[in-house]
């Protein structure tokens, strides 16, 4: 078969048995190609053409494409046990759930496994309401913690909130950022705070520096839990191995996910204190998936475990601190040529946002960047900002090529669009 009859073959099966019209979108951002290998930051399409990835999975690649140590660790587990046989002992989720142990700030000391980010934050928030005895969740605006139930409740943005409401009650939301709010919303009912340390999907929005902490002294005044979603922000992305460590900050849970698999495998976790974790012990089967713990999926934890090991031998997270004021210092180079363009550039390490005047001239810039051969992509909640993150594992070189074609594909977005401004002759 030729590839563009695979490719063609292709989207019409998307069309027919995934999404009918996802197909448009991603051929309209400059995506219309399969994917057929990758390496570190490079991948390479079925026609032969070679990519930069400057999206990294938003947060999953982490240790970069196809890491060889990640990859031997799979190939491993996969000739032992694959999948665990839930009462028998996992040997890779224990030696994972250590790991964590030793490596999370403050006394995050259990963990439990799942397989995605929103599960994570679905045993959190079950787990704070069990430890506290409490019901009310605060949260912030423009958050994003995920798309099952109790994660969209807790989530921000009402484009993806308002088609299933009603969700569940017992949630309210207060601007990020502003610890005065957050000391209001909090009281004696309250069970958790739930906040990212930085929001990703609302559009890598940092927060007054006191903030975390502020967070923390209203928790522990009111006798409530700090869970912390470092699903996007965690494991070396933001130039410490958790951005709560920016910030001196140690919360009650954690939520991982993205790069804990090590780009390999699909793996989340819930981390949690001593306290929070009583109510577990009486009953272990109290919050439970098949390929969750207590069983576990051994061939996500070899995974795991090989991929935080890389990230600590291989010093990704010092690699991240350097390389992203590196790319920052280039992207506001190129917002100084282009000041009525580029709103501001911000970040943390290798996660950082592009916000646009004008998202028509947003739009094009992506599309001129997939034309060159760079993934990035927009937030479509929030579609004036885009951002750059690509694997730790970047090179300055390709940062250059990256932010080179960024500037490239602006200034033809501008031209285009002073073009079509252009009053008729």
């Amino acid at each position: 078969m030729s590839t563009e009859l695979l490719i063609e073959e292709t989207v019409e099966l998307y069309k027919r048995h995934l999404n009918p019209t996802l197909p448009n979108l991603i051929r309209f951002m400059g995506f219309g190609t399969i994917l057929e290998s990758g390496e570190g930051a490079i991948l390479r399409d079925v026609e032969g053409n070679e990519w930069l990835d400057f999206l990294g999975g938003l947060g999953v690649f982490n240790v970069g494409h196809r890491h060889p140590r990640v990859m031997a660790a799979v190939r491993a587990q996969l000739e032992r046990l694959p999948l665990n046989v839930p009462v028998f002992f996992n040997r890779p989720a224990a030696e994972l759930a250590a790991e964590l142990a030793a490596i999370t700030p403050g006394r995050l000391q259990y963990t439990f496994f799942c397989t995605s980010g929103t599960e994570a934050v679905e045993g959190a928030l079950k787990l704070a309401r069990v430890a506290t005895g409490r019901q009310e969740i605060v949260s912030a605006h423009r958050a994003f913690h995920g798309k099952t139930f109790g994660s969209l409740s807790a989530s921000g943005r009402e484009i993806y909130k308002e088609p299933f409401q009603p969700l569940l009650p017992g949630f309210r939301q207060v601007p990020f950022g502003d610890g005065d709010a957050l000391a209001e919303a909090v009281s004696s009912r309250t069970a958790a705070v739930l906040l990212e340390p930085i929001q990703g999907e609302g559009g890598v929005i940092l927060p007054p520096d006191d903030y975390l902490g502020r967070a923390r002294e209203i928790c522990d005044r009111h006798g409530a839990l700090l869970i912390l979603d470092e699903v996007q922000t965690g494991l070396g992305r933001t130039g410490r191995m958790f951005a709560a460590e920016h910030y001196g900050v140690a919360p009650d849970l954690m939520c991982l996910a993205k790069a804990l698999g090590g780009g390999v495998m699909p793996l989340g976790a819930i981390c949690g204190t001593p306290e929070v974790w009583e109510p577990l012990g009486p009953n272990p089967w109290l919050h439970t998936s098949t390929f969750g713990s207590p069983g576990g999926n051994p061939l996500a934890c070899a995974a795991g475990l090989a991929a935080v090991r890389v990230l600590q031998e291989e010093r990704l997270p010092e690699r991240a601190a350097d390389l992203g004021r590196y790319l920052l210092g280039q992207l506001r180079a190129v917002q100084a040529e282009y000041p009525s363009a580029l709103r501001e550039v911000r970040g943390r390490g290798l996660l950082v946002g592009i916000e646009f005047e004008d998202e028509d001239v947003a739009g094009l810039t992506i599309a001129g960047i997939a034309r060159r051969r760079v993934i990035a992509a927009y937030y479509l909640s929030n579609p004036r900002v885009f951002r750059f993150e690509p694997p730790l594992v970047v090179t300055r070189a390709q940062i250059d090529r990256a932010v080179t074609a960024f500037r490239e594909a602006l200034a033809e977005a501008l031209a285009l669009l002073a073009e079509s401004d252009a009053p008729e002759s």
